[in-house]
């Protein structure tokens, strides 16, 4: 639980983002005024402990509902936090989190297999197979004390239980509105690489990011990036902000401050587009502030460093086109679930590797290239295939 005085330092550090510093010409990615929602309910805002890694934030943004496979995922995820105890007793929190997971798959496996999605069964039993076996090698792993060998064997069984995971999604799970319905749409998760050149850095030269959009939560937002990706709109294009808080680029040269689409000759906007937790589709075109909905939490939260998002003009909500950040965030400056981000900006991704590396990033570093390594196929309505 944070004191209010850390929240009303994070507040005051967070407005000062907003209007403090220069916006370059650019759209601000944060609204007027948001101190007032921010201290309407501490209880609720400041609540925790929040997910901050990317990839579980990833897993439990999916579109299922089995319990049985949760409770296998979360204590592969608690070997984190037994890893931060000092000494021994590290290990052996490990291996109590490993037999906590062992006996949860063993309980549930029948359910969890139940949850897949026909067509993927079988790929989901191999899957299945695998991590057992897995988490009895884990087990052996901490008996032996061998702590170097944990970290690499916990990401592996989790993405076992990610594949089992969105094996369990059978198609796209909801109509998006027809009023947008034929912009490009990233119907499912699709995973980019990002090259950037990083310019005076004696100890980084180039870096690649690897970043995964969520089209589940977000398929108009993430259907436009991935439809410019494939435009090569980034490539060349500098890193435009680097202020410690965010990075941003996608601010074209010239007097648009968006893409110009060629086929149109028109600037291209798309709406705000905001998933609840619990809502079965996004909300468009209003913040959740303008909703009143104070309280809601986000299915893609601005809790991880990284966390990708669609800048827009400050007033108005519906001005996204080209233009992206990431937040770098620390927790005891911002923390998770007392931000003024969540509900006014449209997530869409994170940056699932080299994150850490964005905090090396300034103004006029080059994006090199974008490319899409996987999940193309999900994306409908490509305009970057209209001639012209």
């Amino acid at each position: 639980m944070f004191s209010l005085k850390e929240c009303a330092l994070s507040i005051a550090l967070a407005i000062g983002l907003v209007t403090g510093v220069p916006t370059m010409g650019y759209p601000a990615y944060a609204t007027s005024n948001p101190i007032n929602p921010a201290l309407s309910d501490l209880s609720v805002l400041i609540s925790g402990p929040p997910i901050k890694d990317p990839n579980a934030l990833l897993r439990y943004a999916l579109p299922i509902d089995n319990k049985a496979i949760r409770e296998v995922q979360k204590p592969l995820e608690d070997i984190t936090d037994s890893l931060k105890i000092s000494g021994n007793r590290a290990l052996d929190s490990v291996e109590r989190n490993v037999k906590q997971a062992s006996r949860a798959l063993k309980q549930g496996k029948a359910m969890i297999l139940s949850g897949v999605a026909e067509s993927k069964r079988e790929n989901g039993k191999d899957l299945l197979n695998k991590l057992e076996v897995g988490l009895d090698e884990l087990q052996k792993i901490a008996a032996e004390k061998n702590r170097d060998a944990v970290v690499p064997k916990q990401k592996e069984l989790l993405q076992y239980v990610g594949s089992v995971e969105e094996d369990m999604v059978d198609g796209f799970p909801y109509e998006v509105p027809e009023e947008y319905r034929n912009m490009p749409l990233l119907k499912g998760r699709a995973t980019v690489d990002m090259k950037v050149k990083v310019k005076d850095n004696p100890n980084v030269d180039e870096c690649v990011f690897r970043i995964v959009l969520d089209g589940y939560n977000a398929p108009v937002t993430a259907g436009n990036f991935v439809d410019l990706v494939e435009r090569h709109f980034y490539d060349g294009m500098e890193i435009q902000r680097a202020d410690g808080f965010v990075v941003q680029t996608g601010d074209p040269e010239g007097p648009a401050e968006g893409f110009i689409d060629p086929s149109t000759e028109k600037p291209r906007t798309i709406p705000l587009e905001i998933m609840v937790e619990g809502d079965k589709a996004p909300v468009y075109g209003e913040t959740l502030e303008e909703l009143g909905l104070y309280k809601a939490q986000t299915k893609l939260p601005f809790n991880a460093f990284g966390t990708m998002a669609m800048a827009r003009e400050e007033f108005e909500d519906n001005s996204g086109s080209s233009q992206v950040f990431w937040l770098l965030k620390e927790s005891e400056l911002t923390p998770s679930n007392a931000n003024i981000l969540d509900g006014r900006y449209a997530v869409f991704g994170y940056v699932t590797e080299n994150e850490d590396f964005l905090a090396d990033l300034k103004v006029g570093d080059v994006i090199e290239s974008v490319q899409v390594v996987s999940g193309l196929d999900n994306l409908v309505n490509p305009s970057y295939k209209i001639v012209g």
